[in-house]
Parts: structure tokens; sequence; C-alpha cells
């Protein structure tokens, strides 16, 4: 029979096989097991700190195993239908080749390390609250991408961790046309990135600020193609809840992609007001007068350079940390609970700038505009010298009401405004606008004059602690364009 030796492991059961009845009482049991009952109480702070972060490594590292096991079976078991419908052995075999060759490829990008230095910044073509955007070139295959690049410092101290986490899920789960397409999302100690495809044509604030309004024609085939845009990501479980021109960017074809899903929540969450409340206290706060005063209704015959003034105030607005208030629905405001029916109501405000020139809203200061949006029936108004179809009106008032009675998007795209649209084929339709490039990195389309004069390095910003960093566990990500993507 085999006979533990002294430094074979013992379990405390096994022990006590060979203790007498006294041994074996709990008043005295061997000092070798003591440390069994040892509370955690008595471990030091740093050493309870390092074990909690092992413990969430480890089970992000199994995480990512498992998922990448369900992924492996998926293409195995999409592999075996394709070849239960070949009948000829040549066929098959090329079939098991090429999947052969996918997987090594897929188990190759997996191994590879995305660092910052894999890319080449050619120009900073946009700037946000807490980061910026570059379009950048990868050394080694030359291919050009937008690069989002946010602080982590400043993520943890304004509270938007959220808010990151859900631009990175969106956008990693997402594979739709409408939707600016993730490719890499990495981390060092000072930065997240966000590696996408870059989208030369610009954006639409851009556009209406150049030609000021579009007409009706123009107009119905950019809602037309928002509409989708925003069904695609109903359809994976998401409210955008910040759709606004600025976030609907032209690709070089002059098609439509939503982008800036900083601010997107699921559709089965509960409602998170905690963003909009601290946009109002910020409000109070800068002008407290404001708060006592009547606004009154927008002045309908607003000059051009009255309009030129806010949309330059705008563009401000959306390089701040407050953002701007205007094409946000007033159930988001009043924090009493919404759904994805809010997103229609910002392009219905979207839709009412397109043909008018401005949002229905607008005012000299973020104060105000909330205020009139929350009263919103009382300052809607439709200026009578611009011309606007009777079905056209009738639509935008139809999504600008209240939540109940906001239209769905069954409803939107058989109203009477889309009468005989092609809703399948809209992407292969010519759209009124195509940019002219000169290059796969002209940045011509965007307004990197208001930038500055930007450092092509990224600054050198507070760090923050190992600790702390934990919060960032699971963001890196990879896109594999071969039909599979993995993430870590």
């Amino acid at each position: 029979m085999y006979q533990p030796g002294p430094s074979s492991p013992i379990s405390p059961t096994l022990m006590n096989q060979h203790l007498s009845p006294e041994q074996s009482s709990s008043k005295s049991r061997p000092d070798d097991y003591v440390y069994f009952e040892r509370s955690t109480s008595e471990f030091t702070s740093d050493a309870v700190a390092r074990s909690t972060a092992a413990k969430l490594k480890l089970e992000s590292y199994y995480k990512v195993a498992v998922d990448s096991a369900i992924e492996r079976n998926a293409r195995r078991i999409e592999l075996e239908t394709r070849l239960t419908q070949i009948h000829t052995g040549d066929a098959k075999e090329r079939e098991i080749r090429k999947y052969s060759r996918t997987e090594s490829q897929h188990l190759r990008l997996k191994r590879t390390k995305i660092r910052l230095t894999d890319f080449l910044t050619v120009k900073v073509i946009g700037k946000g609250a807490f980061g910026e955007v570059r379009l950048v070139q990868k050394v080694d295959t030359g291919k050009v991408y937008a690069m989002k690049s946010l602080q982590k410092a400043e993520m943890l101290k304004r509270d938007q961790l959220a808010h990151v986490r859900a631009e990175r899920d969106v956008l990693a789960e997402s594979t739709s046309p409408w939707v600016v397409q993730l490719f890499y999302s990495f981390q060092d100690p000072l930065y997240l990135y966000l590696i996408m495809e870059f989208l030369p044509g610009g954006d639409l604030m851009t556009m209406l600020m150049k030609y000021d309004v579009f007409s009706e024609d123009v107009t119905r085939f950019y809602m037309a193609e928002c509409i989708l845009a925003i069904e695609a990501v109903h359809n994976l479980g998401y409210i955008h809840r910040d759709i606004k021109p600025d976030n609907v960017l032209i690709d070089k074809n002059g098609h439509l992609k939503l982008s800036d899903f900083g601010l997107s929540t699921g559709l089965h969450k509960t409602t998170d007001g905690e963003y909009y409340k601290r946009f109002l206290e910020q409000e109070k706060t800068r002008d407290p007068a404001r708060n006592s005063v009547q606004v009154n209704p927008i002045n309908l015959t607003m000059s051009r350079e009255q309009i030129a003034t806010w949309k330059a105030n705008r563009r401000k607005l959306a390089y701040s940390t407050v953002g701007t208030p205007d094409y946000i629905a007033p159930e988001v405001f009043l924090m009493k609970g919404y759904g994805k029916e809010c997103d229609w109501w910002s392009l219905g405000a979207i839709f009412f700038e397109c043909l008018v020139g401005y949002a229905p809203f607008c005012s000299d200061n973020p104060g105000d505009t909330y205020k009139k949006i929350i009263d919103w029936p009382n300052y809607l108004y439709f200026p009578e010298e611009v011309f606007i179809s009777r079905e056209g009106e009738d639509l935008i008032r139809s999504m600008m009401t209240w939540s109940e009675s906001r239209l769905t998007v069954n409803q939107i795209k058989t109203h009477a405004f889309f009468y005989g649209a092609d809703w399948n084929s809209l992407r292969h339709i010519e759209p009124p606008f195509v940019p002219r490039l000169q290059s796969i990195t002209d940045t011509s389309y965007f307004p990197t004059d208001d930038l500055g004069n930007m450092p092509d390095q990224l600054e050198k910003v507070e760090g923050i602690g190992a600790e702390k960093d934990l919060a960032f566990l699971g963001f890196t990500f990879k896109r594999f364009t071969g039909g599979a993507q993995t993430s870590g």
C-alpha cells in the first residue's frame, strides 16, 4: 500500500486517519494546517489586490478561450454544411485547404500584438472631449485607418468607462454596412485605441454647413440611409442615443454610415440618465440667472449670419465635454425612461435641419435649447418662407412628438414621403454627392483647419495605476477579415 512521504500533499481527512482522537480534535490540529483557517483579513492589502487582479485576468483569459472555441466550432459546422453540398472530391479538397488556411491566418492574427508603433500618423482629422481622431497608415500593409485615441485617466476621472466600453462592444459586434467597421482595439498604459475604417467623405454636419439646406430629393436619400443605419443598430440590440449630423459619416462612394457609439445602451437596460443629469447641472452652474428666465420662441426670420454663428458654435460644442443637446429627445432629458424611439426623434431633428437650415430648437446656449426641447409643443415651428412639402412636414411632426405617439421604423418607411423608395437597394443607388479623392489619404472633406496645429505624436498624459488599469481588461479586439473575428 502507498504510504505518503514527508513531502507528499496530504488532505486533512487522510491526516486525521493517522492521528488519535485527541490529536485530531479542533483544539490540537497540526500547525501545518493552521493556514487553512487564516481569514483574508490577515493578508496585506497589496496581496489582496494582486490576487484580485490575477483572478480577473484569469477570468478574462478563459472567457476569450471559450469564445474562440465557440467561434472555431461555428466555422467547422459551416464547413461541414458546405461539404455536404459538394459532390466532387476535388472541390471538397479545395474547401478543406481553404478552411485550413483560414484557421492558420486566424491563429496568426490572435498571436500578433497590435501596438501604436504599427501605425504612422498622416493627419489629425478630429478631436473630442477625451481624445482625438487621426488618419493613420499601418506600417506593414500601407492600409489607412481612422484611429481614435482616448485618455485612460480622463475616462476614469469623468466616469466615461461605460461609454467607451459601449462603443467598443457595438463596433466589435457589428458587421453591418451601415455601421463604421472596427478592425482593432488595443491599449497602452496611457491610452485606449480604436482602429476603424476611414470614411473620406467627411460628415453630414460639414455638408450642411457648406450647403445650408438640401432639396427634398437629396434629403429623402440621406434620411432613408439614416433610417436603415439606425435600424441596423437597433437590430443589434442597442439604442444609439447620440444621433446627430457629426456622427453620420460619408464613405468613398457617397453612402452613409453611423459612428460614435459612446452613448449607446442595450435595449434591455434601464435608462442611464446620469449623463444628461450632469449636463443639466453643468448648464445651471454655467449661468444660474437663466434658470428663472422664460425662453422666447425662436425667431423664424433668422439671418444667414445668425445661422452661421450657430453652426460655428456647434462645431466648438462637438469638441467640448458638454456636446450639443439640439437632437436629444425630450424623454431622455426628462429621465423618466425611454427606448429606441428616442433615436427617431433625433433623426427628425436632422430631417428638419436638412430642409430648413438649422436645428428646430437651436439657441445661443445649450441651456435654452434643452428648455425648448422639453417644452417642444410651444417651440416647434416651420418657417413660412421655406418650402416643405405636406408629406415632409407631416413626417417630421410624426417623428418629433411624444414618444408614445412617435412612428415606428416600419411606419416611417411606409410614409408617403418615401413613396416608391427601394429599401433593399439603397447602397446600389448613385448618391447625390460622391467625394472626389486625390489619394487614399485625402482629408480635404474634414475641417482640419479648426483643429489648429496639433502634434504628429500623442502627448504624454497622466498615467493610472495597475489597479485602475484593470477597468480596461478585455478591451482588446482584432477583426479577422477572412470571415472570422477574434476578441480578447
